[in-house]
């Protein structure tokens, strides 16, 4: 439940970091604002890292106008139609003030462009509005300007059980985070050295993430992330992670797929393959800018992502399992040995 929009993360940054030091793991805050906390492992000449990072997506403050409005613009892709009407806090620099994400009335004929959004067109940014009834002199007492960031109300962001699944605004990305600190809980003799990275600001471009992998020198890198349940995709709901081939930034390392299918099978975790498009997730934009030779992605199956979500929890679950049996494994995150034919 605590804030950490892209950029704004020091909330969830001081409970990571007590959190690593109650699991007795050395962790450390970057100049890129990432969360790091290092496992060392029987051989240190090599590194592999797992990253689930830690911001949500949300708003960003345009302009503040003489009667309280806030005019707002996304931040990460998120959509004003999927909050809904409601409490959204504004996290101004001296205190938060909490409004109301407003559409317009209802009861109204084509006169006003809020019919419209009735009939045919969805609300966008530029057609909603937060309203706080504070005067300007107010809000700007509270640090209410441009770049202020704004998020879903935290009474709107508890997580919801549904029998064996969970839902929340934010379980992209922080129930990855949740996977992390299992593993800092539970990992203590790991092959190579491990470094477990909350990263930051990956909603606007993966800048945590390249910021870290441009300065680590790392055999492998893996991503947690959520992954979309749709019709366009071969996923099914459930307890069984997802592992992708593919994404919309490029293909990801197939040596290490294979590693992560033997750690599932050794594990007698079920797992399910996929490609998808309209994503990216730390590990394949790595890749992309030649950060890592070696990147992938494990995944949850989530519904309304981005939005309202909801996981199954044997699925999160699954995550851990499968990365402790990779981590302990003599040949976690190495390229396969070359055949005789090299």
């Amino acid at each position: 439940m605590l804030h950490s929009p892209s950029g704004v993360e020091q909330a969830i940054n001081t409970y990571l970091q007590e959190q690593f030091r109650q699991f007795g793991v050395e962790s450390w805050v970057d100049d890129a604002d990432n969360v790091i906390a290092k496992i060392p492992g029987d051989d240190s000449s090599r590194a592999i890292a797992i990253t689930a990072h830690k911001d949500e997506i949300g708003g960003m403050v345009k302009s503040v106008e003489t009667d309280g409005r806030v005019q707002v613009r996304k931040l990460g892709g998120a959509f004003p139609w999927v909050y809904g009407e409601g409490v959204v806090d504004l996290l101004g620099d001296r205190a938060t003030v909490s409004g109301i994400l407003s559409f317009g009335s209802r009861h109204v004929s084509h006169e006003s462009p809020q019919k419209a959004f009735q009939e045919d067109t969805p609300v966008r940014w530029e057609d909603a509005w937060v309203e706080t009834k504070y005067s300007l002199s107010e809000l700007d007492e509270c640090g209410i300007r441009p770049g202020t960031r704004v998020v879903i109300g935290r009474h709107r962001k508890r997580p919801f059980r549904l029998k064996n699944h969970i839902a929340s605004y934010t379980l992209d990305n922080k129930a990855s985070v949740a996977i992390l600190l299992g593993l800092a809980a539970t990992l203590k003799r790991p092959r190579f050295d491990t470094y477990l990275v909350a990263s930051a600001k990956e909603e606007v471009g993966a800048i945590g993430a390249l910021f870290f992998t441009a300065r680590t020198k790392l055999s492998a890198l893996i991503a947690l992330e959520i992954c979309p349940l749709s019709v366009e995709y071969p996923i099914e709901d459930g307890e069984a992670p997802v592992l992708l081939s593919q994404d919309a930034y490029g293909v990801y390392d197939e040596g290490l797929n294979q590693q992560l299918r033997e750690a599932a099978e050794q594990a007698k975790v079920p797992l399910q393959l996929a490609t998808i498009s309209g994503f990216g997730s730390d590990a394949s934009i790595a890749m992309k800018m030649g950060h890592v030779g070696r990147g992938a992605c494990l995944s949850f199956p989530t519904e309304n992502t981005h939005g309202y979500e909801i996981a199954h929890l044997g699925a999160i679950a699954n995550c851990l399992t499968i990365l402790h049996q990779f981590c302990e494994m003599p040949t976690a995150g190495l390229p396969q040995a070359a055949d005789e034919n090299g």
